[in-house]
């Protein structure tokens, strides 16, 4: 009889064990892009790229779990509230870090995306970090510089968050971002969901061609919930150049200015009102502009906040001919 019974306490053991052992061999898995990540346990040694990247980190309380950051120069203004959270991190690089940099900080994770630090024939891909023990994730906005994909939209940055906190296993961190998120978001397209849009230009810089946002750039899908319609959604792609012709023929009634890069958002639209060709556009005429920052016009946590001050910009003031701008640049005008 105890012979038996120790039999079966050393099979129940061996069992229990065994399902142990299955248990802690469970690999994570996400989509990245067109591919598939598994990881045997969360990255310990992270690095994410540019402000918006890094900011989805902080969201999800990952700084325990990252080494440093990299990306952010004095074009996107890093915050207080930023530094704060960053607390003892390092920025690695003010550009996108090398391989050196990544190799000896032991880097095992980076978060970045195409035309957001990564780049295709550059020592910074996937493929190119496999062989060091790197894994990559890349913003799914970000994906569509090299596969099909649906255009930008809000479900682009709860995928991120999902997919990164499934990566750290920190899955109820991200439930309730995203859970705030859509509340938000829903609060405001519910008052502007039977507003007549108006007509939005996304102005980001350039002087003889602006670069702006088309239909696969963030600020797209932000100006519909805010209830506008931006005047190049017919452009297949993220962000690129156009004409000022074209600003001129579809004559936006609001212009967004991306504050960020060399010149101030109060320098662009001192440029823009005084250029020649847009003398008698709308939104030049009637001095109607908003100001996004690049961490609200890229994918990320501010997306929302900015997309509720866009609606109440168009539709509040819809027919002020005062200038919508933040206090401290009006006086600069």
């Amino acid at each position: 009889m105890k012979k038996a019974l120790l039999l079966l306490l050393m099979i129940a053991g061996s069992v229990s064990v065994h399902a142990e052992n299955v248990e802690n061999t469970e690999k994570i898995e996400v989509s990245s892009c067109d591919r598939k990540l598994q990881f045997d346990k969360p990255p310990q040694r992270a690095v994410s790229h540019d402000i918006n990247l890094t900011e989805m980190m902080f969201a999800l309380k990952l700084q325990d779990h990252m080494i440093g950051y990299s990306g952010i120069s004095n074009r996107q203004k890093m915050t207080a509230s930023f530094k704060a959270q960053a607390g003892n991190l390092q920025q690695l690089s003010v550009r996108e870090p090398s391989l050196e940099t990544l190799l000896t900080m032991q880097a095992d994770f980076l978060f970045a995306g195409w035309s957001y630090g990564l780049r295709v024939g550059s020592p910074l891909t996937p493929a190119a970090l496999q062989p060091f023990n790197i894994a990559v994730y890349e913003l799914t906005e970000s994906c569509i510089r090299i596969m099909n994909k649906q255009p930008a939209s809000f479900a682009d940055v709860y995928n991120d968050l999902t997919n990164l906190a499934t990566i750290f296993a920190v899955e109820s961190r991200a439930e309730i971002l995203i859970d705030d998120f859509k509340q938000q978001l829903k609060l405001i397209q519910d008052k502007t969901s039977a507003v007549t849009p108006v007509s939005v230009f996304v102005y980001d810089s350039g002087k003889s061609s602006p670069f702006t946002a088309g239909l696969y750039a963030m600020p797209n899908t932000m100006i519909a919930a805010a209830g506008g319609k931006n005047i190049v959604d017919d452009i297949n792609t993220s962000w690129i150049r156009t004409s000022w012709e074209t600003v001129v023929e579809r004559n936006p009634e609001v212009i967004v200015i991306v504050d960020y890069g060399n010149e101030s958002a109060a320098e662009k639209i001192s440029f823009l009102n005084n250029h020649p060709a847009l003398a008698q556009v709308n939104a030049i005429v009637n001095r109607r502009f908003v100001i996004i920052s690049y961490a609200e016009a890229t994918p990320g946590v501010r997306n929302i906040d900015a997309t509720r001050r866009m609606a109440k910009a168009f539709h509040t003031q819809r027919f002020s001919h005062s200038p919508l701008l933040k206090p401290s640049l009006a006086k600069t005008l």
